[in-house]
């Protein structure tokens, strides 16, 4: 059985004829991980131009070079799901599975019990992008700085339900809230929950709607990919439903 083709995210233009330098992580993985050579067909995607096929080329000492030949996907639509979350000490884990879920845009929060102080947003766009390379998917997650609670709120669109998973029991049933197919995300909070000044705010906010995931005591990291599933089964692309974006 033959392996299967290495697929790889780029951010250039992709089309046929397309001359595309990898990078150095890139060539690295190529040549000394799989052990590619001059030939080896690899798949592209930039979450743009669809899905690529390519032809590995070594036109230089120290360089790799990615000869685009014909289109193997057009681009499709993604779910517009946001997910902002409390970091957790298995925050890489979280961005890997959010990616694989189908998550568009992730947001690391502070909140008052959060006890990480600091996030190092590449490795978790660089875990997004493996996950998504990986998954099939056509786009890489936009993976942003850390804000505050407060200013996380703030900066919230309005049109955008926001899902809160309350973990005091004060929030309805998961399914019965995701009925609606809408701009959408889901906030969870750290490993020591939200602070009761927190949930007071939000659930003074009409774009707010907090929501439980189950009886049981879920890891922080648990319940937010939990919540993700549940949208991506009764709204999402695994619900056979018109999903797609409205114009």
């Amino acid at each position: 059985m033959s392996k299967p083709s290495p697929r790889l995210y780029v951010e250039a233009s992709l089309d046929a004829g397309a001359a595309v330098a990898a990078s150095e992580g890139q060539a690295h993985y190529l040549l000394h991980v799989m052990r590619a050579g001059a030939g080896t067909l690899v798949k592209l995607f930039n979450g743009r131009d669809g899905e690529w096929e390519a032809t590995l080329s070594l036109p230089a000492k120290k360089r790799v070079q990615f000869d685009v030949t014909r289109q193997t996907r057009p681009q499709t639509p993604m779910p517009d799901l946001w997910l902002a979350f409390a970091p957790v000490k298995r925050i890489e884990f979280l961005a890997e599975k959010a990616s694989e879920l189908g998550v568009a845009e992730l947001q690391p929060v502070f909140t008052r019990h959060t006890d990480i102080t600091r996030v190092n947003v590449e490795r978790l766009r660089a875990n997004a992008t493996e996950a998504a390379e990986q998954c099939e998917r056509l786009t890489v997650p936009t993976v942003h700085e850390p804000v505050s609670f407060e200013r996380l709120i703030a900066a919230w669109p309005k049109d955008r339900r926001l899902y809160v998973l309350d973990e005091t029991g004060g929030g309805i049933p998961i399914a019965a809230a995701l009925t609606v197919h809408e701009p959408a995300g889901f906030l969870t909070g750290p490993e020591g929950g939200f602070a009761q000044s927190e949930l007071d705010a939000l659930r003074q906010l009409p774009f707010v709607t907090a929501v439980g995931v189950g009886p049981r005591i879920l890891r922080a990291e648990t319940a937010a990919l939990a919540a993700v599933a549940c949208w991506q089964a009764l709204l999402g692309d695994w619900s056979g439903k018109d999903w797609a974006p409205r114009n």
